[in-house]
């Protein structure tokens, strides 16, 4: 038994060890097998690529033998344009700096323009040939499909960029460089572009008014066309012109600026009426001739000099932008705001204040804004020029028709000169004065013409004869219109007067004649003495010396004679005085004159009667009531009779029959025209 279990043990020990081997074994055949996967590993990652190298020994021979000189065609276009690229970016560094070398900075833009057109034609060369080559690839089964699938994706990107845009060749260096350019076209243009050194006196200086010899200094002008011609080459007028127009409309604006031009931009809303016009329309037309005629000018000749290889249409164009965008047509609105503006009889001065102003510059519209890019500016000055002709028409032909229809309007309480009478007589005096009756002339030609109709020489004067007859009408009318009749008499001996000299030596006096004036001379005289023996005239038969004959009655009863006598004449004096120190003799000289025939028809008489009478009452304790006047201190109230009024400036009023006038104005007082 002991021998048996010895055995047992044996046995198991040696399995024991057995095991022990077996899993020692196990563990080195499992590091093996660990190893030999990653073996496997690499091996399976190698074999594309080793499918791919021994693809070409799978191809046919002929193909093989053939892929070499496909290859090689390709290849050299190609280095080709690699060359050509790495000497574009050579140039780089010897773009110098516009400012101070402009013509080495433009012979290498030259330079840089002519190797990217090399290299923009041979690139499509060159990517033809690759194209070619994986054509060949593919057909041939040269070459394995994934490295073909990736030749085909980069040529696809090449034609992309050929195709689309051309500019990235040079990784975007050209068109920096030409940025640059332009900024040293608008820094010549911006710092040799200096505003006219005026003020707002500037313009009435007219033909006299100088600027610079040259807006831009010849050299410059020579670097900015230097400039043109290489920006034009690549396809950048477009930003030229608008870098010019921005900066010279910008200085032209600056000159003007200094006129005070702030009246162009106000509305309709803004004009009470004419009258606070007046003012700006006188300045409107010197500040439009100074603008066209220097101003403008000067920008249309040196759009010529700086464009004039670009061709006509190119810097008529410009200008005209320029014209446009520095305030021309500002000028020609302002213009049409006031024939818009509401009708009144100063108008039709003004409008032909205006189509004087455009007529004196035609000739130099018709030559700097003649071209089609000006056709915006043609436009707002045909508009202009038939509003203005067509309004001074209007009025003129409805003045006549609102004389009459004033005629329904009461007349001056004071029996002073209407205001209707003074103005229309200044403003026809105007009408056939020089400066306005060869405009009025040529505005109505026009609007016959317009109308297919003839003009009649005798248009002007039979009109303006229409004028007065209406006014004689109206002073007719009003002189009735009167309940006092010796107002009446003051009031055509007034108007008579008036007429007559102020008609005297003018234009419209000449159309009258002298018999027309001298009527009406005539006439003041008559309504003069009429006014006399009507008023003044019978208080002197108040102060009768009947039965005064000294001590005839007896002293007492002289006395109570003159008291009475003195009493209604004192009556009739204070009552006629004080109902005529409201009335008005309008022109000096006449008040003058009548006043001393007052005076001389009462004064003496009274200073007679008191001196032979004077002293009955002067000696009663009431006498001072009625030896009320000395002789000198009646000839004084005489003297300060029918003086004008303080009167403010206005207007007569106009029927609105056809809606056409708002009123005209002048000072009922004031002789001289009231419209410049």
């Amino acid at each position: 038994m002991g021998s048996v279990n010895n055995n047992g043990v044996d046995n198991l020990i040696s399995a024991s060890k057995s095991l022990k081997s077996i899993l020692q074994k196990s563990k080195s055949l499992g590091l093996a097998l660990d190893q030999a996967g990653t073996r496997l590993d690499k091996i399976n990652h190698r074999l594309p690529s080793l499918a791919s190298a021994v693809r070409p020994i799978r191809a046919p021979r002929e193909a093989l033998v053939a892929v070499g000189g496909h290859i090689n065609r390709a290849v050299v276009p190609g280095a080709a344009v690699l060359k050509v690229f790495d000497a574009i970016h050579g140039l780089e560094k010897s773009l110098s700096d516009p400012q101070f070398d402009l013509p080495g900075y433009l012979s290498v833009l030259k330079r840089l323009k002519e190797a990217l057109r090399f290299l923009g034609d041979n690139c499509g060369m060159a990517i033809q040939w690759l194209d070619d080559i994986v054509e060949y690839l593919e057909d041939n089964k040269v070459a394995d499909d994934g490295y073909i699938l990736n030749l085909k994706k980069a040529l696809k990107n090449l034609h992309q960029l050929q195709d689309e845009e051309r500019g990235c060749l040079d990784g975007g260096l050209l068109g920096a460089a030409l940025d640059r350019l332009e900024n040293e076209f608008r820094r010549l243009l911006t710092e040799n572009s200096v505003p006219l050194p005026m003020s707002a006196s500037s313009a009435s200086l007219g033909e006299q008014a100088c600027i610079a010899p040259s807006l831009l200094p010849v050299a410059v002008i020579h670097k900015l066309q230097a400039i043109l011609g290489r920006l034009i080459a690549n396809n950048r007028l477009d930003n030229c012109i608008s870098i010019y127009v921005e900066v010279r409309s910008s200085n032209v604006r600056a000159s003007l600026n200094a006129l005070n031009l702030d009246y162009l931009e106000m509305s309709i809303s803004e004009f009470n009426d004419v009258q606070s016009m007046e003012g700006y329309i006188a300045q409107w037309g010197k500040h439009l001739e100074f603008a066209v005629k220097h101003l403008f000018e000067a920008e249309y000749k040196l759009c010529n000099d700086v464009f004039e290889k670009m061709g006509l249409d190119v810097w008529i164009g410009c200008f005209a932008k320029i014209a446009a965008q520095a305030g021309i047509l500002a000028f020609l609105q302002f213009g049409k705001t006031v024939t818009e503006s509401k009708k009144d009889p100063i108008k039709l001065l003004k409008l032909l204040d205006i189509f004087a102003s455009l007529n004196k510059l035609r000739l130099d519209f018709n030559r700097l804004f003649g071209g089609t890019a000006c056709a915006e500016i043609q436009n707002l000055t045909r508009d202009l020029i038939k509003s203005v002709i067509e309004g001074a028409c209007e009025i003129f032909w409805e003045l006549s028709l609102q004389v009459e229809l004033q005629r329904q309007t009461p007349p001056p309480s004071d029996g002073s000169v209407p205001r209707l009478v003074s103005f229309i007589t200044n403003y026809c005096n105007k009408l056939l004065g020089e400066d306005y009756k060869p405009l009025l002339t040529q505005a109505l030609v026009i609007h016959r013409s317009w109308k297919h109709e003839k003009f009649q020489e005798r248009l002007v004067i039979d009109e303006v004869l229409n004028i007065v007859k209406a006014i004689e009408t109206n002073l007719e009318t009003w002189a009735k219109a009167y309940d006092d009749v010796v107002l009446s008499h003051v009031f055509l001996m007034n108007n008579h007067w008036h007429l007559y000299k102020h008609l005297k030596g003018t234009k419209l006096g000449s159309l009258l004649g002298d018999s027309w004036l001298r009527e009406h001379e005539q006439y003041k005289e008559y309504y003069s003495a009429f006014y006399l023996r009507d008023s003044w005239g019978k208080l002197p038969s108040l102060l009768s010396r009947e039965g005064l004959i000294l001590f005839s009655g007896g002293r007492a009863t002289a006395r109570d004679l003159v008291k009475k006598r003195l009493k209604a004449f004192n009556e009739a004096f204070d009552e006629m005085y004080k109902k005529q120190s409201n009335w008005v003799v309008v022109e000096k000289d006449l008040r003058d004159k009548v006043c001393q025939l007052i005076a001389q028809a009462i004064v003496p008489v009274y200073r007679s009667y008191m001196q032979n009478y004077g002293p009955l009452v002067e000696q009663d304790a009431s006498g001072s009531k009625y030896a009320k006047y000395t002789a000198q201190s009646l000839e004084k109230m005489l003297s300060s009779l029918f003086q004008l009024k303080p009167v403010k400036f206005g207007s007569f009023k106009v029927r609105q029959a056809s809606g056409k006038f708002s009123n005209g104005v002048t000072d009922q007082n004031d002789s001289s025209p009231t419209v410049t």
